[in-house]
Formats: C-alpha cells, structure tokens, sequence
C-alpha cells in the first residue's frame, strides 16, 4: 500500500504538472510517456529491440514534434508512412518477422501514440486546461466511483474473465459519479469554460465509457500472454499503460465531444 501510494502521488504530481504547463512541457512529457508505452506494448510480445520497434519510436518522435509545431495536416501522414514503414520492414526481412508482428507494430503505434496524443490536442483547445481535466475524470475519477459504488452494492459480474472485481453496478456508479463530477467542475469554473455545465457532465459520463473499455482492453492483453504488469516502472502499479490504460481510450473520445459540442 505504502507502494502504491506512492506510486500515485508521483503519477498525480507528474500528471497535473504537464497540464499546469501545457506546450513543450505537455508535448516532452507526453511523448516520453508515449515512448514508454510503446515499448512497453512491444516488449509484451518481444519486440521491444526489433527494426518494428524503432520505426515506432522514431514515428512517436515526430508524430508530437509536428503536433507542437501545429502540422496537424501532415499527422494522417504520419500514420501511413509507418503503416508503410512496417510492411516493408516485413517484407524486406521476410521470413525473419512475421505478418502477425507486423500487425503488432501498428497497433502499437496507433494505441498508444496516436490515442494518448489527444491529451494533448484537448490540452492546446480554448480553455483546455480545464477541459483537459474531464479527461481525468473520465478515467481516474470514474475508476474511483466505480470502486466505491462495485464494493458497496455490486452484485453482477461486468466482464468476469477479464476483470473479476468489476460489476455491472459498478460501471454505471462510475458513469454517474464521473458525470456528476464533471458537471460540479464546469459549475465551479463556468466562467472558463465555452458551454454549458450539463453538456459538461454529459462529455465527462460518455468519456467514462471508453475508459472502462481500455482498461479490460489492457487487462484482456495481459490475461492473454500471462502477465501481471507492463513493467515496474511506477511502485505498486506496474507501467505506463497499466497506469493510463483507461486515459489513451478517453482521450480522443473528450477530444471530439468537446469539438461535437463546440459546434452546438
């Protein structure tokens, strides 16, 4: 416990101080937690050292370079050129790798880079630090009312070959505590922030959803090739995408509510 709490309060202090900057602050941090990420994924299957896994670092590096110089037409690109990287890394070293690491070495990329990379797009919006806090709530926040709520009254198993402690009860006392702590937040700083506070704890209870998702995603990954964490980097919670498992699928989902609601 003493682990995990401290653990947690390096996450927190690190977490709220990229987003109390934002700009090349937010962009270092979030490409270097991207980094570990990806590596992390790619060691789960043993190609953290491979030709795959340095086309993924050097794409990450690039991919948050052009987002802090506001080249956002050229990220699409990006994301063909290392699709592209990939395949004929395969076929250059073809029979050495095969098409199933191939695959991997996409998905890696594309699940933590690209989907993680949203943080920081929500965090360069008008008002985004705020905005950039629904992420959290979405995530940790929903996590914590789901904890409580599942303790108390959880009776129904919600994925129980994945994750056996998360209930059905669970799950929507986490929607609503993340929906209604997103409305207090938009209440407390209504000033600051571009729309209503309902559509606030409406983006922040959909955010929530996503959220559960990656994490049994991240979960089911580990299930399926016998681990327990992603590394050791952070005491008592394993690794980067153990730890932001839930924020790379919440991220993008706030993103385009928020724009959604922009335009309403």
């Amino acid at each position: 416990m003493k682990e995990r709490l401290i653990g947690g309060f390096i996450v927190a202090v690190v977490t709220f101080v990229m987003l109390l900057s934002g700009g090349i602050v937010s962009a270092l941090v979030l490409t270097l937690v991207s980094l570990g990420g990806v590596y992390e994924f790619l060691k789960v299957y043993g190609m953290e050292k491979t030709s795959f896994a340095v086309a993924d670092y050097i794409g990450t590096i690039v991919y948050y370079l052009l987002l802090y110089f506001h080249r956002e037409a050229l990220l699409f690109p990006v994301i063909i050129m290392i699709l592209m990287i990939v395949l004929a890394i395969y076929v250059l070293r073809f029979p050495k790798y095969s098409d199933q690491q191939m695959t991997k070495a996409f998905v890696g990329f594309f699940y933590v880079t690209v989907m993680l990379s949203h943080v920081y797009k929500v965090r360069s919006m008008e008002a985004g630090l705020l905005l950039a806090c629904f992420i959290l709530i979405s995530s940790w926040g929903n996590d914590v009312f789901a904890y409580f709520v599942g303790s108390a009254i959880g009776k129904h198993k919600f994925s129980p070959k994945v994750s056996p402690n998360k209930s059905v009860e669970g799950f929507f006392g986490g929607l609503l505590g993340a929906g209604l702590l997103g409305f207090a937040v938009a209440m407390a700083f209504r000033e600051s922030i571009p729309f209503k506070p309902v559509y606030c704890g409406i983006i922040a209870a959909l955010g929530a959803i996503p959220a559960v998702i990656g994490d049994l995603a991240a979960s089911a990954i580990k299930r399926d090739n016998e681990i327990k964490d992603y590394s050791h980097l952070i005491p008592g919670h394993g690794g980067i995408l153990d730890r932001f498992d839930s924020v790379i699928f919440t991220a993008p989902i706030i993103y385009y509510l928020v724009d959604l609601f922009n335009v309403l």
